[in-house]
């Protein structure tokens, strides 16, 4: 082969290199091992943990009247960190409680103690099983935050979520817990149709449709519960004076926010706390 065979041979090889880096998805980034919280990313069938920069931050005690809760998820997590028995935590209720908002208040006061979040989107949970073992080796502990969770019925992320949390051949490892928040106890549609399957003996005893056993298996192996409720009246107004304060608004603007608060969440049909600090931002921008 002669030189210039040879070159118009590498010339054309090129040309084929060049359009099969087009259509292949690009080699994933390097993991940033330093962030203290990540987002699943997908790029075709490849998966990667994508640093968070700029992590939305909220601290424990901008949480008002869930006294509850903040103590039993603080426990829990701390547990965790010292490496002691901890559960899974499923929180479901009413929407604006401050569900998503604990988890990111368990992340800003122990980021520095080696607490990471990890959050999944739900079309991705097929993928904990790869998310569990890309970690398994680190030094730090890691919650899988999985947010406003539901599935409907058949859906891939389901089964893969009840693996991780219990019943997989592999354990899911001693450094990782999963928090998740839904709008649903059992996390799945229920059907008044589904109470028809059950079967009325003799001696009084139910026994539910076998439908009812599988959409009940997944909410059962969390091992903590725990349930957000509507705020009263009063609750709603302490939480929008409390965001009034944290925005430098004065005492005699915070007196006068009452009956504009109380309209704002009439007018929304909730009284809850992200709707108390939606208006407490308004309410500073146009009065301070």
């Amino acid at each position: 082969m002669s030189a210039a065979d040879f070159s118009v041979l590498i010339e054309r090889a090129e040309r084929v290199l060049a359009q099969l880096e087009a259509w292949l998805p690009a080699a994933p980034p390097e993991i940033d091992w330093s962030a203290h919280a990540y987002r699943w990313r997908k790029r075709g069938a490849r998966g990667w943990l994508d640093a968070v920069r700029h992590v939305a931050r909220i601290d424990m005690a901008d949480l008002q009247h869930i006294e509850r809760q903040k103590g039993i998820i603080d426990r829990n997590t701390r547990q965790f960190l010292q490496k002691k028995p901890a559960n899974n935590v499923l929180m479901t209720g009413a929407r604006g409680t401050g569900k998503s908002s604990l988890v990111k208040a368990m992340l800003a006061a122990y980021g520095d103690q080696g607490l990471r979040l990890i959050e999944v989107d739900k079309s991705d949970l097929g993928d904990l099983a790869d998310i569990v073992e890309l970690i398994a080796a680190r030094p730090e502990r890691y919650i899988v935050f999985c947010d406003d969770l539901s599935f409907e019925e058949g859906e891939a992320g389901y089964k893969a979520l009840k693996s991780v949390l219990d019943g997989s051949v592999s354990a899911s490892g001693d450094n990782v817990l999963i928090y998740a928040t839904s709008n649903r106890r059992h996390l799945m549609p229920e059907y008044m149709s589904e109470n028809l399957q059950a079967k009325h003996q003799a001696d009084g005893e139910i026994h539910p449709g076998e439908t009812v056993e599988e959409k009940i298996s997944l909410s059962e192996r969390f091992g903590l519960w725990l349930s957000f409720h509507p705020f009263k009246q009063d609750d709603y107004l302490d939480i929008v004076y409390h965001w009034l304060k944290e925005l430098n608004c004065p005492a005699d603007q915070i007196e006068a926010s009452r009956t504009e608060a109380l309209q704002w969440a009439l007018e929304r049909g909730s009284r809850s706390g992200r709707v108390a600090y939606q208006f407490a931002r308004d309410w500073v921008a146009r009065h301070v």
